[in-house]
C-alpha cells in the first residue's frame, strides 16, 4: 500500500495529526512534533533560555493522563511499586474518568510510562529496584537501552519536549501554547485562573487546540517532565486556580520533590522515537531505490 500524500507530507512537517491507539490495554491519544534539530528559545524572557531544542521527532500526549485511564493501568498492573517508607497511597483530589489523573508523584507517572512501554511497571526507561525489603527504590534513566529492547519508549517528555510541544511555531516560540504571546481566555481557550466558580481542573479537551495539537499545556493541572537533579523534577504549564498568568506561559517553571503526590499535579506521556516517521523514512528510501531503478 503506498503511503499517503498526507503521511508523507507529515514526515517533514512540525506535527502530524493524532494517533488513537491502544497501549497495553489503555486507550491513548498522541500527536507527533516534527521538525527535528530546531534551535532553543535564544529570547531574553526564555526560562532557561535556550529551551526547547530537540534533534529529534518524537510524539507527546495530546492530552494529560487522566483518571481513567490511570485506573485502568491500577487495574492491568497494580499499584505503583513504593517502599514503606515512601508508599503510594494517595488517592486523586480531583475525581471525575476525563479529569485529569492528579496526586501522581513522578515516580509514579514513571511507572505508569514503563508499564505502557513493556507491559510492566518495574520494566522500561525508569529503573527500579524490584526486591521486597525496598521496592521501588529509583535507580535512574536509560531511554537507550529501552529503545533498544522495545523499539519505542513512553516517557515522561523532558523539559525541552515539554517546551517545544508547548511553544515552537515552526519558525520561533511563542509566549503561550496558542502559538502567541496574547494571554487566552480564561474558561474558554485554557481553564487557569481563580473565579468565582468552583476552581478545579476539567475535562481534558475542553478549550481550544493548542497550536502544535495538543490540549491543556496553558492550565488545568501543572504538569511534570523528566528534567531535574537530584529529589526534584521541573513542572510546566499552569493549573486551574492558578493567581498569576506567568504560570502558564514559557517564562515560568519551578520544581517539586519527585516523591510528592501533590493534588494540582498530573501528566502527560511522550514516546521515543516517532515510529511512524521511521516507517514512512523507509518507505521514501524504497520509493527512491525503485525509481533509480
Amino acid at each position: 500500500m503506498k503511503p499517503t500524500l498526507t503521511a508523507v507530507l507529515c514526515i517533514f512537517a512540525l506535527t502530524c495529526p493524532a494517533s488513537a491507539e491502544l497501549i497495553q490495554g489503555i486507550d491513548m491519544e498522541l500527536v507527533t512534533i516534527g521538525d527535528a534539530g530546531n534551535p532553543g528559545d535564544t529570547r531574553a524572557a526564555a526560562n532557561p533560555v535556550g529551551a526547547g531544542s530537540v534533534d529529534y521527532t518524537y510524539r507527546i500526549g495530546k492530552y494529560e493522563v487522566t483518571n481513567g485511564q490511570w485506573d485502568t493501568f491500577i487495574g492491568l498492573a497494580g499499584k505503583p511499586v513504593g517502599s514503606p517508607i515512601g508508599p503510594y497511597d494517595g488517592d486523586a483530589f480531583w475525581v471525575g474518568e476525563n479529569i485529569p489523573a492528579n496526586g501522581i508523584s513522578w515516580l509514579e507517572a514513571a511507572q505508569f510510562c514503563n508499564y505502557l512501554t513493556s507491559g510492566d511497571k518495574s520494566s522500561g526507561a525508569y529503573l527500579f529496584t524490584g526486591d521486597n525489603t525496598n521496592p521501588g527504590q529509583f535507580l535512574g534513566i536509560d531511554r537507550d537501552t529501552a529503545i533498544t529492547e522495545f523499539g519505542t519508549a513512553y516517557v515522561i517528555p523532558t523539559e525541552d519536549e515539554w517546551y517545544k510541544a508547548a511553544y515552537w511555531t515552526g519558525d520561533g516560540y511563542s509566549t503561550y501554547a496558542n502559538g502567541t504571546d496574547t494571554l487566552p481566555v480564561e474558561d474558554v481557550d485554557s481553564n487557569y485562573l481563580w473565579d468565582s466558580r468552583e476552581t478545579q481542573p476539567w475535562d481534558v479537551g475542553s478549550g481550544k487546540m493548542e497550536q502544535n495539537g495538543t490540549f491543556d499545556m496553558m492550565g488545568n493541572i501543572y504538569e511534570w517532565t523528566e528534567t531535574g537533579l537530584d529529589e526534584k523534577r521541573i513542572l510546566r504549564g499552569g493549573a486551574a486556580g492558578t493567581h498569576h498568568t506567568d504560570a502558564i506561559g514559557s517564562t515560568y517553571q519551578f520544581e517539586l520533590f519527585r516523591t510528592g503526590e501533590y493534588g494540582g499535579v498530573g501528566f502527560r506521556i511522550a514516546a521515543v522515537p516517532e515510529p511512524t516517521t521511521l516507517a514512512l523514512l523507509g518507505l521514501g528510501g524504497l520509493l527512491l531505490r525503485n525509481r533509480r531503478k
